[in-house]
């Protein structure tokens, strides 16, 4: 809980502003904000803000800045032996927002350890309306058969590129679309992938946590990068790809 009353949003207004971060709640960790849409306006101000929506079908909309905030600075990406290989020899394809649609649709199918998910088909339509207006992006991963078999979707924010979910139907598929994201963004002049919650397959990669006021700091002055086109080089060989270390300072 917070000393702050949780903050209503209305339905329809789109440009309304979302609470500054220090109301969000400690616990649940990142709580600021509920109702409003899900219109394109309102996401891209929410992503702007740092803020980002998480909710189950049939509840009310629920908007989060948690704290700390898990990130993954491209330069940072961990490339095991095993997933180069990987790269290496299963003969994948990537491509950039071929099939946005699908890699959504993947990405809301139950998983092993979960029948349900969050990614409802409002959300999804909410995201496809975000991709058709070239706010948000999927990376996708092919088999020789040119079947769909991993990927990830997320939204471009100035200098940050916020990773909303991710799917494999081959071992580490995920992974490799992760890697070419981490590419991309590094050469595109992306600052951080945005992770926002941590966990074992994000820390796996090299995710890892920041205060939630550096993050901001990041989201509020890294230059822009969303004029870069969506384009993956299919000359790059991610399992050679060594990134280029960067000095940070926050």
């Amino acid at each position: 809980m917070s000393e702050y009353e949780l903050t209503y949003l209305e339905h329809g207004a789109h440009d309304e502003p979302f609470p500054p971060p220090e109301m969000a709640w400690s616990e649940p960790n990142g709580l600021i904000a509920i109702g409003g849409d899900l219109s394109p306006r309102r996401l891209i101000n929410a992503y702007h803000s740092g803020v980002f929506p998480w909710f189950n079908e049939g509840e009310p909309i629920y908007w989060w800045n948690p704290d700390p905030r898990s990130v993954l600075f491209p330069e940072a990406i961990r490339l095991t032996r095993s997933l180069r290989k990987n790269i290496r020899n299963k003969g994948y394809t990537i491509v950039f927002d071929m099939n946005f649609k699908k890699v959504i649709e993947s990405c809301a199918e139950p998983r092993a350890y979960s029948e349900g998910t969050w990614i409802s088909p409002q959300m999804q339509q909410a995201y496809c309306d975000l991709h058709k207006i070239g706010v948000a992006h999927s990376v996708e991963v092919y088999n020789p058969s040119d079947e769909l078999v991993g990927g990830l979707y997320g939204i471009s924010s100035g200098g940050v590129f916020s990773g909303e979910s991710m799917f494999s139907n081959e071992r580490d598929t995920s992974k490799i679309a992760f890697a070419a994201l981490a590419w991309f963004a590094q050469h595109a002049g992306y600052s951080l992938i945005d992770c926002q919650i941590e966990n074992p397959h994000l820390v796996s990669l090299g995710a890892v946590n920041i205060p939630r006021k550096d993050y901001l700091k990041i989201l509020k002055t890294a230059p822009s990068a969303e004029s870069a086109e969506w384009v993956f080089d299919s000359s790059v060989d991610l399992s050679k790809w060594v990134p280029e270390a960067v000095d940070r300072f926050l």
